[in-house]
């Protein structure tokens, strides 16, 4: 059997019928909720991109680090994103709104549900787990590379084989 739902229709499913309560952007295929982890709660948003195959989702973990502290954070996401095989960090520095983006192109084939748990499911897991190490540099002024090593321990491994 084909599946022919919309990438839409695949991520607005998978949020119904696992119990989340969201809202969609007006006549977009947006969805926003918020979600608490062990360590904080945060705002989420997911996006169907249907003319570019793709779907994009964001953890947004903070949405205002005032302009002195931005790159000690700047440096605290590059560290954490050294090594990360799946999503990224990303801040704008404009405003200083931080967020964990996970992402897949789906071009000739579909979104499965399989797929959007694991993308969603990991995304959610590293902002909480980065979380409280954001806090750390903003609120505590700890220098990032000491945040990192309380959440990653002394080192990153360079390569598994």
């Amino acid at each position: 059997m084909t599946d022919n739902r919309t990438i839409f229709e695949v991520v607005h499913k998978y949020f119904a019928d696992s119990a989340w309560v969201t809202t969609q952007f007006v006549g977009k295929p947006i969805l926003r909720f918020s979600h608490t982890g062990k360590n904080g709660q945060w705002v989420c948003i997911a996006h169907a991109r249907e003319s570019e195959d793709r779907f994009v989702f964001y953890s947004i973990g903070i949405t205002a680090i005032p302009e002195e502290q931005r790159l000690a954070v700047a440096e605290f996401i590059t560290r954490a994103n050294f090594g990360l095989l799946i999503g990224n960090f990303e801040m704008d520095m404009s405003d200083g709104e931080v967020r964990f983006k996970t992402s897949i192109d789906v071009e000739g084939d579909r979104l499965s549900t399989a797929l959007l748990r694991r993308l969603v499911d990991l995304n959610l897991e590293m902002m909480d787990k980065y979380l409280p190490g954001l806090h750390a540099v903003i609120e505590e002024g700890t220098p990032p590379v000491s945040a990192i090593s309380a959440i990653e321990g002394p080192s990153k491994p360079r390569f598994e084989g």
